[in-house]
Order: C-alpha cells, then structure tokens, then sequence
C-alpha cells in the first residue's frame, strides 16, 4: 500500500503543475494521512485528483477546520479509524466500535449462512488512530497541557478497547501479538517527548505519545509540526518500543 502523508506545508507545485509534475510523482497513491497544518484547499484538492480516502488530524494551527472542514476528508480526532478495501465497493473508513459491531454481525449471519464470501475477514484493513494539537504555549484551540493531552489518550484507549477485532490483514508479521496492540498507525501532530522534538515549549513532545506507543506498539508513528527546515532534523527514527517514528512534514511517501 503507497500513501501520501503530508504536514506543515503544501507543494503548490502539485497544484499549479499537476498534469505534469503532481500526477507521476503520486502515481499509485491509496491513501492520504494528514498531520495537520495545511489549508483545507490542499486536501481537498489532494483527495479530488486521486481519488483516494484522506484522514486527518488537526495542526495547532487549523483552527480555520472547525468551521470549515475539508471536504471529502475524515476527521480521525480521538479516534481509531479502521480503513477496509472491500473488493466490490472500495474502501470503507468507519470508527473501531462500528467496524466491530459490523464484523460481529457478519460473522453471526455466516454462521448461519454459510454461503456469505464477501465479509469484512478477507479484504485488506488497517487501522489509524489520531491524535491533533501541540503543546499549549498561549491560549488557543487545538493547543493542549500535558495533563490534557494525557486526557485524550486515556479516552482514545477506552475508545479502542471497546471495539477489538483482531490483527489488521496488512500487518501480520508486526511484532503486535494481543488485542491491546491493534492499532498499526498512530496519526498525531505533535512529536513524542524526547524523539524529534525540540527544546521550546511550542515545539516539544507529549510524553503520553511515548506511553501510548509503549502500550500499542504500532508499526509507524506518523507526526509533523516540527519543520525540516528548521534545522538538524531526522526524518525517520526508531522509537523505543520498536514502532518506526516519521516527520512526515511537508510530504512523505509510505510504502507498505
């Protein structure tokens, strides 16, 4: 699976010159994941030439998205999206709780019918949890303390935990083995305390994002908010509870 995660700033490139610039450098693209910090234009835009799902997660800067959300996107705030390719209508984005109460549906009626093939077992899922905002540093929305942030990752867990439903089919062989660490991306903003973060107040990590990864063991940790231009800024790293860590600000290519 190729996706697109984008950060912080748009490629008005891939706009103005789409036909010959935007349309072959995202040739194959699946997904979108947004880390916060673009214009709504961008993703719309984004979504309407590749025709792909979008999730999105709020940048501290965005505060022009609860009036005017982009269309065509899925807000994935306090959320675990689970992303199903269903082989005769494409993709279906719905909340954990749904998706499992869906599943347990299917699965009752193919007991009792076992001529039902087409079920939510067999396509491709995954699953992305999202977390927008960054260190609070004067008043503001989408700006949060310590203890807010670890709020939301408390209510972000029960929200998962009352919907398992199993390993997500695109990655069987992650090192995940319990229902606990069902979720294969972790979506936020802001870095992790301590891994891409830096030392000012605007810019520093959650400590919580470090004890969510530790709890979850994802397979990627997608982020933004911390600019590459603002210096020596690594754009991969390998987190301690072995989930990869990405600066995806600006654009960055996933390939799964």
């Amino acid at each position: 699976m190729k996706i697109l995660c984008i950060a912080d700033s748009e490629d008005e490139r891939l706009i103005s010159s789409w036909s010959t610039v935007g349309k072959a450098r995202l040739e194959g693209v699946e997904l979108i994941l947004s880390a916060g910090d673009l214009k709504p234009y961008y993703l719309e835009f984004l979504v309407t030439m590749l025709n792909v799902p979008c999730l999105y997660v709020r940048g501290n800067h965005d505060m022009m998205y609860h009036d005017d959300p982009p269309l065509g996107c899925v807000c994935i705030e306090d959320e675990v999206a689970v992303l199903y390719e269903d082989p005769q209508t494409g993709y279906v984005i719905l909340p954990e709780k749904d998706f499992t109460a869906r599943l347990r549906r299917i699965l009752k009626n193919r007991r009792e019918n076992s001529d039902i093939r087409n079920d939510y077992t067999e396509g491709r899922m995954i699953r992305v949890a999202g977390l927008g905002g960054s260190m609070r540093y004067h008043e503001g929305r989408d700006m949060y303390t310590e203890k807010e942030m670890e709020q939301r990752v408390q209510k972000l867990i029960r929200c998962k935990d009352m919907g398992l439903a199993g390993r997500s089919s695109l990655f069987r062989n992650h090192r995940a083995e319990t229902p606990q660490d069902t979720v294969d991306i972790l979506l936020t903003h802001a870095p992790c305390l301590g891994y891409g973060d830096l030392d000012d107040l605007p810019h520093r990590g959650f400590a919580c994002f470090n004890e969510l990864l530790d709890r979850w063991h994802p397979a990627y940790h997608l982020y933004g908010h911390v600019h590459m231009e603002y210096g020596m800024i690594e754009r991969e790293a390998e987190h301690r509870s072995g989930t990869r860590l990405i600066n995806v600000s600006g654009m960055y290519i996933l390939d799964i």
